[in-house]
């Protein structure tokens, strides 16, 4: 099989992973496995595909009896506990391909999308509450926070009280309309509807949650001289994944002079390498590149409960 959409920065995100035969390598986003094959490709000695949604997992069957990968029906936030099932603890390159997938975003009845019509769900992994189960039960103030910390979206307030007056909203095409008519649409710009439905896909997968713990499970499992390279596609998700590896690096900022100096923690990576994004030549041939952030860095030989201590 070959994965039906192209992963993003996919050379420079194999060169940061570095995988040697022999290697263990974790996509701890499987999505069309585009990353984990080409990683497969390139002699990794076994492959953990992990992926909350299970339609990630029926897309890449063709790899569920292959003696050299292993498909996990979990969420990156369950890396160590998934990995530990099957009595593996310690590995050599970890991905992450933060956001919702292609896959998921061209389904219709999936709800993450405003170009179609479908049901207004949004769920990566097909359970648990949905985006209109929290739309239409939320106060105006819940709402507004989400679509302001989780989708910048300065209209938040106008959107929030739009949607407690409106509810109930159970389609896409609803929510898409209601969002347009309140901040106003231009055609052939960003649609207005962007920002609102980015933040309450990130609200109900709880992605900014899920991220922090997968990077610290990442941290633990990987090996002294181990790979971790993160892509994500929102300026949230990047600022977390660049805060982590800042911090875990050393870098994080001292004190004030007039605060009393606090140890630091013995760092966890190397310095990371600098943040790559796609070229112009990509964005053309693939414009879901056109907001990917490549970071990653190399783990230290610090033990993970030395480098989590001051």
């Amino acid at each position: 099989m070959t994965a039906p959409h192209t992963p993003v920065l996919l050379a420079e995100t194999l060169a940061a992973l570095a995988v040697r035969p022999g290697d263990l390598y974790v996509d701890a986003t499987l999505g069309a496995g585009g990353y984990l094959r080409a990683v497969r490709a390139a002699g990794a000695g076994h492959c953990y595909g992990f992926d909350r949604d299970p339609d990630a997992l029926a897309l890449n069957a063709d790899l569920a009896d292959a003696p050299d990968v292993t498909l996990i029906h979990r969420p990156f936030a369950d890396l160590v506990a998934g990995l530990a099932a099957e009595g593996v603890h310690a590995v050599d390159a970890i991905a992450f391909d933060i956001g919702v997938s292609s896959m998921q975003i061209d389904r219709p009845e999936r709800g993450f999308s405003f170009q179609s019509d479908g049901p207004l769900d949004m769920r990566m992994a097909q359970d648990g509450m949905t985006a209109a189960d929290f739309i239409n039960t939320a106060t105006e103030a819940e709402i507004a926070d989400v679509l302001f910390h989780l989708g910048d979206e300065p209209g938040a307030r106008r959107i929030a009280r739009a949607i407690v007056n409106d509810r109930p909203l159970t389609r896409t095409s609803e929510l898409a309309r209601l969002v347009r008519s309140v901040l106003g649409h231009q055609p052939g710009g960003k649609d207005a509807a962007t920002r609102s439905f980015q933040a309450l896909r990130i609200h109900v997968n709880d992605e900014l949650g899920q991220l922090d713990a997968g990077l610290a499970a990442a941290e633990q499992l990987l090996r002294p001289g181990g790979r971790l390279a993160v892509v994500s596609f929102h300026s949230a998700e990047d600022r977390r994944v660049k805060t982590f590896l800042r911090d875990r690096s050393g870098g994080a900022p001292s004190g004030s002079r007039h605060m009393p100096v606090v140890a630091r923690a013995a760092p966890a990576f190397q310095r990371p390498a600098r943040a790559v994004r796609a070229t112009p030549a990509e964005v053309a041939a693939n414009p879901r590149a056109r907001s990917a952030t490549l970071r990653s860095a190399v783990r230290t030989a610090t033990p993970f409960a030395q480098a989590r201590s001051a």
